[in-house]
């Protein structure tokens, strides 16, 4: 997490999600167009300077992103079955400042045919001068499939919706906000891609405008490479693009590895990240997963998995 280009943070920066909030103090000699910084979706909204200072308040990635993306996919989990997205630790970086991104988790749980509740916290801790950790990203979500499809183990395309509310976090962004977004899945021999359109509210009632694609390689495939694009606008603000490129290892249905690395713009300055996590999932309250199925199979897709290992 960076401070664009400012050399002292007189507070801790810290990371949001999907149009969450976070603010650090730079000092005045920075001008306002001179700061930039990144979260996991390196966006940042410059506001009005205060008391000799200026603020800066960190706009972030969709809730309930799908690893290591920060789109997501038309898909829930099972019906009494929890899927937990874990980033132990990650490294973001702009200019001379360093951050380090984890622990960072989302927990999925399928608790009605078609519906996903999602809860979601992120660590981010300076790592180039002192400071103090954050708990951010805070949030809580429901996600639905309205139409099953390629994903669902049918034909056609997936869509689904995803809604909820932006938390405040520790040591870091305040207020609440909201987000809302439509998802599109649809799977070829060759591939899948997801995109997503989002827009929320910010946590000081700004309005944010999200469009992103992810292409992966064949679902068959046991290590799939993956890539993404997004634009991120914040009315009259910012404007952020961001590419991310890296790979899945789909060890067994319910649980895979990732690794990726992105590269963004927020207004024209570089940001880089790593990211090195896995997703697992498993049943609770009697749920029972269905018959597993090849590797590449996307979670919380029971039909799918099925069809597959018939």
């Amino acid at each position: 997490m960076g401070n664009g280009g400012a050399e002292n943070v007189a507070g801790p920066v810290a990371l949001a999600d999907v149009a969450v909030k976070i603010q650090c103090l730079i000092p005045v000699n920075v001008s306002l167009r001179e700061v930039a910084a990144a979260d996991p979706s390196g966006r940042w909204l410059v506001l009005p300077r205060r008391a000799g200072v200026v603020f800066i308040t960190l706009l972030c990635t969709p809730a309930a992103a799908y690893r290591p993306f920060d789109g997501t996919d038309a898909a829930v989990a099972d019906v009494k079955e929890v899927e937990i997205e874990l980033q132990p630790a990650g490294r973001l970086q702009q200019g001379a400042d360093k951050r380090l991104i984890g622990p960072a988790i989302v927990y999925n749980y399928g608790f009605a045919e078609r519906w996903e509740l999602v809860v979601q916290g992120q660590g981010e801790t300076p790592l180039s001068e002192p400071g103090v950790s954050s708990l951010t990203e805070a949030g809580v979500f429901l996600k639905h499939v309205l139409r099953p499809g390629v994903l669902q183990g049918q034909s056609g395309l997936s869509i689904a919706t995803e809604f909820g509310a932006l938390l405040p976090g520790i040591n870091a962004e305040r207020g609440v906000g909201a987000s809302w977004a439509a998802i599109v899945s649809q799977r070829w021999d060759w591939g899948t891609v997801h995109l997503n359109a989002m827009t929320s509210l910010t946590r000081d009632q700004r309005g944010d405008f999200f469009f992103d694609a992810i292409i992966e390689g064949p679902s068959t495939w046991k290590v799939r490479p993956v890539f993404e694009v997004f634009s991120d606008t914040t009315w009259q603000q910012t404007q952020t693009y961001s590419a991310l490129v890296g790979a899945i290892w789909q060890v067994r249905d319910n649980l895979a590895f990732d690794v990726a690395t992105r590269y963004a713009l927020v207004n024209d300055k570089p940001v880089s990240e790593f990211r090195l996590g896995l997703t697992f999932g498993f049943p609770i309250e009697g749920g029972q997963r269905s018959a597993e199925a090849d590797p590449g199979v996307v979670f919380g897709n029971a039909a799918e998995r099925a069809r597959l290992a018939r």
